[in-house]
């Protein structure tokens, strides 16, 4: 397991989780868990800062996807995917990153547009 770590408004809040940065990795994501430990989650990194599009398919996990620039920084949350779900989740602009955790937890532990990731993969040349 690695750790990702975001800077928020109240302090750093640190996740375990598994990453996901090939083609095959990426598309299994989550699918297919009935349950994930609290702060626990998986990390996706793109190739190149792109517009990105998830979905929730045979994800049986409600959860928060948290979309990140090449440097690090959110710029946009997805509160509550709705598991199973077909519908289309934007990440609403280009980004690098995405951060899968529980639901909920990305509120509970105040996570905002403006904080930053912590991670190996973040680097200035990203």
């Amino acid at each position: 397991m690695n750790e990702v770590t975001i800077e928020t408004r109240s302090g750093p809040q640190s996740w375990q989780i598994e990453l996901a940065s090939d083609d095959a990795s990426r598309s299994k994501g989550l699918m297919f868990r009935e349950t994930m430990a609290p702060r626990s989650g998986m990390l996706f990194r793109f190739e190149a800062t792109r517009l990105v599009s998830m979905w929730m398919k045979n994800t049986a996990i409600s959860l928060d996807m948290i979309f990140a620039n090449a440097a690090g920084q959110v710029t946009h949350i997805h509160r509550g995917a709705v598991p199973h779900s077909l519908d289309i989740i934007s990440s609403n602009g280009p980004v690098r990153f995405v951060l899968e955790v529980n639901a909920g937890e990305a509120d509970y532990y105040g996570i905002a547009v403006g904080d930053r990731f912590s991670h190996p993969w973040i680097l200035p040349t990203n």
